[in-house]
């Protein structure tokens, strides 16, 4: 593959990439829908005007209809006043009129032809509006709801890890109080027996009472020992001191 082939692939992703980021499929189909409607109207207001032109010329027709008799009245007035001229003319006016309305009865059928198929037209662009009403609806609640559980898993997800940890976090705090609490069993069973656990070995807690009786003791006998002694060495007072 040459470099610009890659260049032009490698541009190409790049742009379809960036076009999805940017593009939004709710705006996407509720933009769909608003040309649609547009083109709707369109074809309602051209339904509303090949109608009036279809009465116009209706209308037009009823009148020249009207007219022919009125015509061949006026030229057999004419007749009967011995003016051939004035009858010869009603009579013209009347193959004009004629004339007219066979155009105008040709312009009706097609126009009531057209105006029969932009109904069928606008009946059925009208169905397919709301159809793609509906479609877009059920989308834009597929759309939502994907979302919001999208949303939903990644908050979980980032819950889950949380908690995931905290759960071990607990499980290291629970397993610390737990031996604490064995030690603390261990060391209330040692002091019930009078004896625990040291570095020196086992120690008598009753032996260590009576040691510190009988070291408290001796320095009572020595104490009273060293009274005795520092009396007896006392001078006796002189007897001038006694007169001073």
């Amino acid at each position: 593959m040459s470099i610009v082939s890659r260049t032009r692939l490698i541009f190409q992703a790049k742009t379809n990439a960036t076009l999805d980021s940017m593009e939004d499929p709710l705006e996407m189909l509720t933009y769909a829908e608003q040309q649609q409607r547009e083109l709707l109207n369109k074809v309602g207001q051209g339904l509303i005007e090949v109608a009036t032109s279809r009465h116009r010329l209706e209308r037009r027709a009823q009148e020249l209809k009207n007219r022919v008799p009125q015509l061949e009245e006026q030229a057999g007035r004419a007749l009967d006043a011995g003016r051939d001229d004035l009858a010869r003319v009603s009579l013209q006016r009347k193959q004009t009129a004629l004339a007219e309305l066979r155009d105008l009865e040709a312009q009706i059928v097609e126009v009531s032809a057209e105006e029969r198929s932009m109904m069928t037209a606008h009946q059925q662009l009208t169905q397919r509006v709301e159809e793609f009403r509906h479609r877009r609806f059920t989308t834009t609640a597929r759309f939502e709801s994907a979302k919001a559980r999208v949303v939903a898993g990644e908050m979980l997800t980032g819950v889950s890890s949380e908690l995931a940890e905290l759960s071990m976090a607990v499980g290291r705090a629970e397993e610390k109080a737990s031996r604490l609490q064995s030690r603390a069993n261990a060391i209330d069973s040692l002091i019930a027996t009078g004896t625990f656990s040291s570095p020196l070995g086992n120690v008598d807690l009753v032996e260590i009472e009576l040691r510190e009786i009988d070291t408290k003791r001796k320095i009572d006998d020595e104490l009273a020992a060293m009274r005795v002694r520092h009396s007896t060495q006392s001078p006796e007072p002189s007897a001038g001191a006694d007169q001073i």
